[in-house]
């Protein structure tokens, strides 16, 4: 419970200490909310409406993190993006490239062990000069794979995959900025992170909507496309 104190906007251990980063995070539960009414408008069933709510969920837990900031908070901002990033990864594999069920596991694990290698060689001084947002680095990855490998096939989505990949590097950026700025912008940055990530996790949710609520029937290895769902 000891509080931390990590952004150039805390000035404290104060509940309102970081007013512009606990407000913003209002981009992440109208994100949610835009990829629930597009889920229902398209009719793409359950699993993308869940996808939805979890978009809601990451807007509480950081709202939580900077109005309390300490461990517990911390995890729980952490835990609903992490769960989100994994299940959007499957979601896609399975929904826009249309692997069947033991190769989407295959891929999924093959990827993030891949990635998590890259992210572990990455030097101790990138780390810190970014503000560890170098963890970020599978999230940024597993959009522009994926959207490439779902264009190279000519799904819609892909290109929104894509447009969300660019989106990103942008926050990240402004993420890795904040504690080099604080003499200059007392308020820091941290906020256009929370901005730039809603407006990409609801390119994705209506990507999910639009193109993920029918799946391709697939076969071993192979696909096909069908109007078929996916439980």
């Amino acid at each position: 419970m000891t509080p931390i104190d990590i952004y150039c906007e805390r000035t404290g251990p104060e509940f309102w200490s970081e007013p512009l980063n606990a407000f913003t995070n209002l981009a992440f539960i109208a994100a949610g909310l835009a990829g629930l009414v597009e889920a229902r408008r398209h009719g793409a069933g359950r699993l993308v409406e869940i996808l939805a709510w979890w978009v809601g969920a990451i807007g509480v837990g950081s709202f939580l993190f900077h109005t309390i900031a300490n461990r517990l908070t911390m995890w729980l901002d952490i835990l609903p993006i992490a769960v989100f990033t994994l299940a959007y990864t499957a979601f896609a594999i399975r929904r826009y490239l249309g692997f069947g069920r033991l190769p989407t596991t295959a891929i999924f694990l093959a990827y993030y062990a891949g990635a998590a290698m890259l992210t572990m060689s990455v030097p101790e001084q990138v780390r810190e000069a970014t503000a560890g947002s170098t963890a970020y680095l599978p999230a940024f990855l597993a959009l522009f794979v994926f959207g490439t490998w779902a264009s190279i096939r000519n799904h819609p989505a892909g290109r929104w995959l894509l447009a969300g990949a660019f989106l990103f590097a942008l926050s990240v950026t402004f993420r890795a900025l904040d504690p080099h700025v604080c003499d200059a912008l007392p308020f820091g940055t941290h906020f256009l992170w929370h901005v730039l990530n809603g407006a990409m996790l609801c390119l994705l949710l209506i990507a999910a909507a639009r193109h993920g609520g029918q799946k391709a029937v697939t076969y071993g290895w192979g696909w096909r496309r069908s109007r078929a769902r996916l439980p």
